[in-house]
């Protein structure tokens, strides 16, 4: 017997909401992770049964959060990171001209492969071993290459 998804939608979706706002503290993202968990209902509707809705859909929510949270936390929090960031991310003439500037100081004394790696990374939002695989270094390499480039990029924002 198929879910009647919009029913549990109209029931649960206020104790869905409430538990991601618990786990993420933000509500934006516990909105956005709501609705993924009566997304993914949708999507497994033809194999789950209406037995203990509430159990399933409170699990699924705390799972949810859970991978925003792990996937966050993945994501570095460091000056060098948010400066790299701002400059992948920048949709302003003016702003872009200088991030131009500032990359080619950067990438004035760097090897083409490290420009690679970082695009990979800061822009693209590949992992250290998405992008490991993709250039055929170890996680290791990978991260040794990025932190350098991020030590660079606070001495020209320092200076």
């Amino acid at each position: 017997m198929a879910l009647d998804v919009e029913a549990l939608y109209r029931r649960y979706a206020p104790m869905v909401l409430r538990r991601c706002r618990r786990l993420l503290n933000n509500e934006e993202k516990a909105v956005d992770a709501m609705q993924d968990v009566f997304v993914q209902l949708i999507r497994r509707e033809g194999t789950l049964n209406e037995g203990a809705p509430s159990s399933l859909l409170y699990t699924m929510a705390t799972n949810i959060c859970l991978n925003i949270l792990r996937a966050e936390r993945s994501r570095p929090r460091t000056r060098s990171d948010e400066i790299l960031l701002t400059i992948a991310g920048t949709d302003d003439p003016e702003a872009q001209a200088l991030n131009r500037h500032l990359l080619e100081r950067l990438f004035a004394r760097e090897l083409p492969s490290i420009k690679t790696i970082a695009v990979m990374h800061f822009v693209d939002g590949l992992t250290y071993d998405e992008v490991a695989r993709e250039v055929g270094l170890s996680v290791s390499g990978v991260r040794k290459r990025l932190r350098t480039l991020k030590e660079r990029v606070k001495e020209i924002a320092d200076a």
